[in-house]
């Protein structure tokens, strides 16, 4: 069975295209369900969520719509682990679209794996209506980490073998980040299936969301440092940063103005949202 986990808070003008896509899926070859955790939301999140439940019934797929109190994404991850019935897990932003096949890959990849595995389709940035966001986006995108295999932004999955790896979610920034590095490179599977993903819209949200990001990195490199040798991701050379900016000069003078800013402000582990 596959069980996709869903955390949500004040996601209501994006959780229903995200199950849409869900629903619309390929058929995945095994039952399904979908666990909605709603955390703290104070808009019609929940609602949205229930109003799909016979679209989910149509497409096969059990519907399970939680609504918590408490606020917090790895309380939310945590409550849907344990209410989950499948072995193969798949854990999705809410702001995040699947194309059609995507499910029934990761399905197939992760029932036939012979041990852990971790799996991930292919990311694709959402259009941004933000000139600096695009420019932005468009150089990351061809940074190592963006093009390496499975990188997992807003959607990973993993195997009951894989699940093994971690017990309940610890408190920490990047939750994403900390089960990707689980896995050594050989045991993460890229799919050919897209997914699209939105970055938040201007220069200074793309600050706030940039530091955050990096001091998710650097506390795991603090409290796990053995973990940083399973990245995997091919080293950025000097060459080879100069050959991405004359490729794309503005977006490399987006991506370096961003990375200037948060070097040069404080950091924080409040929370912001990703996009």
């Amino acid at each position: 069975m596959i069980s996709v986990i869903l955390p949500a808070s004040n996601e209501q003008d994006w959780i229903g295209p995200c199950l849409d896509a869900l629903f619309a899926s390929d058929p995945v070859g095994m039952p399904a369900e979908v666990i909605v955790v709603a955390n703290a939301c104070r808009d019609g999140t929940v609602a949205a969520a229930r109003a799909r439940a016979g679209a989910a019934q149509a497409a096969g797929w059990r519907l399970e719509v939680l609504d918590l109190p408490q606020p917090g994404k790895l309380n939310a991850l945590n409550t849907g682990d344990a209410a989950a019935r499948g072995d193969i897990r798949v854990y999705l932003d809410a702001d995040v679209v699947v194309s059609r096949p995507l499910m029934a890959q990761l399905a197939a990849a992760l029932r036939d794996a012979p041990g852990a595995a971790y799996a991930s389709g292919t990311p694709q940035i959402a259009p941004a209506r933000s000139a600096v966001t695009r420019a932005y986006a468009r150089f990351w995108m061809q940074l190592p980490f963006a093009r390496s295999a499975a990188p997992g932004f807003g959607l990973f999955a993993v195997n009951a073998a894989g699940r093994a790896r971690w017990g309940a979610f610890p408190d920490i920034i990047s939750d994403d980040t900390y089960v990707r590095l689980l896995f050594a490179p050989s045991e993460r599977v890229g799919l050919p299936a897209t997914y699209s993903w939105p970055m938040v819209e201007g220069g200074r949200r793309l600050v706030r969301v940039r530091r955050r990001q990096d001091a998710g990195v650097a506390e795991i490199a603090a409290r796990w440092p053995d973990l940083l040798a399973n990245e995997g991701k091919a080293p950025l050379t000097r060459a080879g940063l100069v050959r991405l900016a004359l490729a794309d000069p503005p977006g490399f003078a987006i991506y370096a103005a961003v990375s200037l800013a948060v070097r040069l402000g404080p950091r924080s582990r409040d929370w912001v949202r990703g996009r």
